[in-house]
């Protein structure tokens, strides 16, 4: 009763009363820590431009997994990714050096056109809810942010009862944006904040996304099978295609860096591994049904009102 899918809505799953309430605990936990944390909720819009989409390097490198719609003469897409609408709201404001990181978090709902031979209960679908963030920051914080970030994850899967996961490190893809220099300077940023927090990770060449060089975990569920859930992609690309600025203590104008992280990944992936993870037996904060009363007898009726 937690969940179910129809042929009407290929990957795309509906949560029923008892799976809301495991997304809506999970979602509680996740938005008190963050802001905690100095992260700030933010909502974007669901559809924009196709300009938006060409600017970011999505239309290029990311069409084939996007949904499209039309108004009058004007095409737009379906988000397949926050960052875009992040970068619109940063954009809105000047910003000093001091104001920097900002940390803007959103549980954005995103669309993507995967296959239908790949698309698997929760696990793999194409309504994809993010706990998302990005975090705009100078180019001698990402170390630190990124540290922050790691610790985060470990507190996080401590609560979940993640004992098992693999760390990767993924490196410049065949078809990516920006120069090399600045990739081999955002993957060595990478490798210190792990090796920093003491993390073992495997490199894995050519599998880090278009923008960046990013930091996966694969967490294994209660059969072993590997999901990956957190990611960390370090971003010089973005601010560059949409002439992000600070200004900085001397008084020019610099770009900051874009951190793109996310913790559990997909609520719905999530919830996926969740159900796994634990056999179905939540602990009591998550389960949707937390304390039955059994009367046995009617005559045991009355007082077990008194005890609910």
């Amino acid at each position: 009763g937690l969940f179910s899918t129809s042929e009407l809505a290929p990957g795309f799953p509906f949560f029923h009363e008892k799976g809301a309430i495991i997304w809506n605990e999970v979602e509680k936990y996740l938005r008190d820590l963050y802001e905690n944390n100095g992260y700030r909720f933010v909502i974007s819009p669901m559809v924009m431009d196709k300009k938006l989409w060409l600017q970011s390097g999505h239309w290029e490198h990311y069409k084939d997994n996007m949904y499209f719609t039309k108004f009058g003469d004007r095409e737009f897409a379906i988000k397949p990714m926050n960052c875009p609408g992040h970068i619109l709201i940063y954009k809105q404001h000047l910003h000093s050096y001091r104001d920097l990181p900002i940390m803007m978090a959103e549980f954005g709902t995103v669309h993507r056109l995967e296959l239908s031979g790949v698309v698997h209960g929760l696990t793999r679908v194409r309504h994809i809810t993010q706990d998302d963030a990005h975090i705009f920051c100078l180019e001698d914080q990402i170390e630190d942010e990124i540290f922050k970030i790691l610790n985060l994850i470990k507190e996080i899967y401590k609560v979940f009862d993640f004992k098992e996961y693999t760390v990767n490190l993924s490196t410049k893809p065949e078809k990516s944006m920006g120069a090399l220099e600045t990739w081999s300077s955002a993957e060595k940023a990478l490798e210190n904040a792990l090796k920093k927090a003491k993390l073992k990770y495997e490199v894995k060449k050519g599998e880090g996304a278009f923008y960046g060089p990013k930091i996966d975990f694969d967490v294994n569920d209660a059969i072993g099978r590997p999901w990956q859930l957190a990611t960390i992609q370090l971003d010089f690309q973005m601010p560059e295609r949409f002439e992000l600025e600070y200004e900085g203590q001397d008084g020019e104008k610099h770009r900051p860096v874009i951190i793109h992280r996310a913790i559990i990944g997909s609520f719905e992936r999530f919830i996926g591994v969740l159900i796994e993870h634990y056999a179905g037996k939540f602990p009591l904060w998550l389960s949707p049904i937390q304390v039955k009363l059994m009367t046995v007898t009617d005559r045991n009726l009355k007082f077990a009102k008194e005890v609910c």
